[in-house]
């Protein structure tokens, strides 16, 4: 997804936890977007002004100006930006109130990075702020192509099932050809944000790829003892 004008659709991340702004703007820029963090309702404020984000992922609870704040102030100065809440309260009071105050969508903790992912582009195409999908939904690597809208995979030609969370891990390592990924990255990005570090899963589930990907072929995903993982067209 990107403007109109073909530059990178930002977005704004407002949280007081550095370990949320972190993981949101790695997350994002996988998607290709461009991130500006704040750790505070005062920062963020400042920041919506200076950065021109395309929206906004607001924490509610910050201990200077809650995002109820941020977005009263923000809507006063007639900026319409669409804005995310994230929040640990899921009452209907707490939703309404949210909604009421001029934001466009509410994700309550715990949540999945893309749950959030999805909720954004799903704000970006309905806001106001002209935005295109990439013309082209298919990621390329070597002879492996994923096309992110159908879900299919081939290889040389020849379609290959996966199942949901190996679709999640294969697409995260082609968007990042060529860059070594850490299990605690992948974690992050493939599986919910708390899921406690338990890393055998990433090596488990590689191995599943393996099997489909690179069975009696060329390899192309390989292991970066003491690093991570890396997908890479042979040389």
């Amino acid at each position: 997804m990107i403007r109109l004008d073909g530059r990178p659709v930002r977005v704004l991340v407002v949280d007081d936890e550095q370990v949320l702004t972190d993981l949101f703007s790695m997350a994002l820029r996988v998607e290709g977007w461009e991130v500006r963090t704040a750790g505070s309702g005062a920062e963020g404020i400042r920041l919506a002004q200076e950065f021109d984000p395309d929206a906004i992922l607001l924490d509610v609870m910050m201990p200077d100006l809650d995002g109820m704040g941020v977005l009263r102030r923000l809507r006063q100065s007639g900026n319409e930006v669409p804005v995310l809440f994230l929040t640990a309260k899921d009452s209907v009071a707490d939703r309404v109130a949210g909604l009421t105050a001029g934001g466009d969508d509410y994700v309550t903790k715990p949540f999945s990075l893309e749950e959030v992912v999805a909720r954004l582009r799903g704000l970006l195409r309905r806001s106001r702020s002209a935005v295109a999908s990439a013309p082209e939904p298919v990621l390329r690597v070597a002879d492996l192509s994923l096309n992110e809208d159908s879900h299919e995979v081939e290889r040389a030609g020849v379609e290959i099932a996966l199942t949901a969370t190996e679709f999640e891990l294969l697409r995260f390592l082609m968007r990042n050809e060529r860059r070594v990924l850490s299990k605690a990255q992948i974690l992050d990005r493939v599986w919910n944000y708390d899921f406690g570090g338990r890393s055998s899963v990433v090596e488990l589930y590689i191995s599943y790829l393996r099997k489909k990907i690179d069975a009696n072929r060329a390899p192309l995903i390989h292991t970066v003892r003491g690093f991570g993982y890396v997908i890479k067209a042979p040389v």
